[in-house]
């Protein structure tokens, strides 16, 4: 059986229906609820901004997913024309864009605060599993030591030589992702296109949901930390305005049948999370809290709020099928 590859949703928006009127501050009934949704890096993907005027509004949504063309082909490991693909395979980049430098860098300082519990190297492990998984047969123990250990030596984030924009790997046959900071990085170009178009009142969410300002009744925006064993259904409700809340958890991508093996692996051992633990983070920024909640899965308890404070997130939430069941603060 093939491994279930989905990035199910995580994190459930309570807003408004699309279309329906809703009433302004200064008294004006006519701005409405305009949503646009796909997919950003293989996982859902939504806008949602209120405007009087649709035509205006739909312009400013054009140039935002003109936006997240570009990164995706900057950013996408599921491309063959993409930066970091050509990163992968020929393990330097001579000229890589100024938006990879960036994000990169912002990674590799994520590991060293989380002492690589997080680590953006990790390609090699889960390509081991998708082999595995993905053979005709296969050993449903999991991969062998021996491959794990020979994939594991591909592994170190201080391995990642960037000098200017030339990015290079130390040894052959080492692989970036860059999944777990790059939606929340385009959550946050997409919404600076949005914003410089005029927009104030949205929650953009390239698979991680930012919120911009309040709804224009001056609410906030709700947002559903979802089940683990259900991800239609919330388990808890945080209100949000001006914040980023982003999930990781084990459910997201299962490669077994049984669900023993997620996508969430530890970068020292190549174990994985539990399928049915998920950390939702709540930051400033969608990039940080990205990254972030990757990190904070595998973070062991003592180091969480540490590792929360000192990458720049604000409230960590760990939730099993049963409800919250640890809330961190910075």
């Amino acid at each position: 059986m093939s491994p279930i590859i989905t990035r199910r949703r995580a994190i459930t928006v309570l807003a408004a229906a699309a279309g329906v009127p809703l009433l302004l501050h200064a008294g004006r009934a006519d701005a409405r609820l305009i949503r646009w949704q796909g997919t950003t890096l293989g996982a859902p993907s939504t806008i949602q901004l209120y405007h009087h005027d649709e035509a205006k509004a739909r312009a400013a949504i054009d140039a935002g997913l003109a936006e997240l063309a570009r990164l995706e082909a900057i950013f996408s490991v599921y491309r063959a024309d993409t930066a970091i693909s050509a990163l992968n395979r020929d393990g330097k980049l001579d000229d890589a864009p100024p938006e990879f430098v960036e994000l990169l860098t912002r990674k590799l300082e994520l590991a060293r605060i989380a002492d690589g519990i997080y680590d953006p190297t990790i390609q090699p492990v889960w390509q081991l599993y998708l082999r595995h998984f993905t053979a005709a047969s296969y050993d449903p123990a999991g991969p062998s030591a021996k491959d794990m250990a020979a994939a594991l030596a591909l592994v170190g984030w201080r391995d990642v030589r960037v000098d200017g924009r030339r990015v290079a790997f130390a040894r052959p046959g080492m692989g970036l992702t860059l999944n777990s900071g790059g939606q929340g990085y385009i959550t946050d170009r997409v919404a600076a296109v949005l914003r410089a178009h005029g927009f104030v009142n949205m929650l953009v969410d390239m698979g991680e949901p930012r919120a911009l300002s309040t709804k224009p009744d001056g609410s906030a925006w709700r947002i559903g930390i979802a089940n683990p064993a259900d991800p239609s259904k919330a388990v808890a409700e945080i209100d949000v305005v001006d914040k980023c809340v982003a999930t990781s958890g084990g459910y997201g991508t299962l490669f077994d049948p049984d669900g023993k093996f997620t996508h969430i692996i530890d970068p020292r051992t190549g174990s994985t999370a539990p399928a049915m633990l998920g950390v939702s983070v709540v930051a400033e920024d969608a990039t940080t809290a990205d990254g972030l909640s990757t990190a904070m899965v595998l973070a062991p308890p003592e180091r969480r709020q540490a590792i929360l404070r000192a990458a720049g997130g604000l409230k960590a939430l760990y939730v099993t099928p049963e409800g919250v069941v640890t809330t961190v603060e910075a």
